[in-house]
């Protein structure tokens, strides 16, 4: 049987309010709003933030510059699935990402063998690795700033160094990469990612990860804000001792 239908996350006064939001940071409404979809495990949602965003911002200008926005969009959202799987896990990015390319034009995918934006076929393959470990290094140390150590330090004493060589290896060839999205807006899709997993430790580095990345505190606090707003649309509400489990947060949001 097919899974049950669910009441729309994304009514039109929400999505009217995330894109018109005036301190979030140009052109990211769509990858962030697709990022927190994908974590609530409602891809079916995702649709409709492409189809709304390839209808709405792109750029008018004759057919070869509204084909190039049309694309630039469709890559942003995929690229920002692809990042939510280092915090969200990859069976989410692959139903969200089959869900996207349903609607997705086929001029509008990326194919197989065929030019990649990210060229992470060529980091894997024929990069040497120690200079894509290098660059994720640089990359978390951005993030995390005078804590990075700490940070690294912790994960690695775990009680398993392997914590430690994940995070590596996703920082190195998944997050590191911002040929399509920035280090900022990489921070925003984390963001995007951990609030609705109500894991407070690690969205507040993901928090200051952003300012780090060149993000201002009002960008940063308006991602927050429309992240929580689509949660909430989803049902998640903040739950007391009272409550076992459930779907909510046991403490308020981090914020800078």
């Amino acid at each position: 049987m097919p899974p049950i239908a669910l009441p729309p996350v994304l009514t039109p006064q929400l999505l009217n309010y995330i894109r018109k939001h005036p301190s979030v940071p140009p052109h990211t409404w769509y990858f962030i709003s697709a990022a927190v979809l994908a974590i609530l495990n409602r891809p079916d949602e995702i649709t409709t933030v492409y189809e709304r965003a390839i209808q709405i911002d792109s750029l008018p200008g004759g057919q070869t510059a509204e084909h190039e926005e049309r694309l630039k969009i469709s890559r942003r959202i995929r690229e920002a699935l692809i990042k939510s799987s280092a915090v969200g896990g990859v069976p989410k990015t692959i139903n969200a990402l089959l869900a996207l390319k349903e609607v997705t034009p086929i001029e509008l995918q990326d194919e197989v063998s065929e030019f990649s934006p990210t060229s992470r076929r060529i980091e894997i393959y024929h990069t040497p690795m120690p200079e894509i470990l290098t660059r994720g290094q640089t990359f978390f140390e951005n993030i995390y700033g005078k804590i990075s150590k700490r940070v690294m330090g912790q994960m690695e004493r775990s009680g398993t160094e392997d914590l430690g060589l994940i995070a590596r290896l996703t920082y190195s060839y998944i997050l590191s990469n911002t040929s399509v999205l920035s280090p900022a807006e990489t921070s925003y899709v984390m963001i995007a990612g951990l609030i609705p997993q109500d894991v407070n430790p690690q969205l507040k580095g993901h928090l200051r990860g952003a300012l780090n990345g060149g993000a201002t505190k009002d960008e940063v606090k308006a991602v927050r804000d429309i992240v929580i707003r689509i949660c909430e649309a989803s049902g998640m509400r903040m739950i007391d001792s009272s409550v076992p489990a459930g779907w909510g947060w046991r403490e308020e949001v981090a914020d800078l």
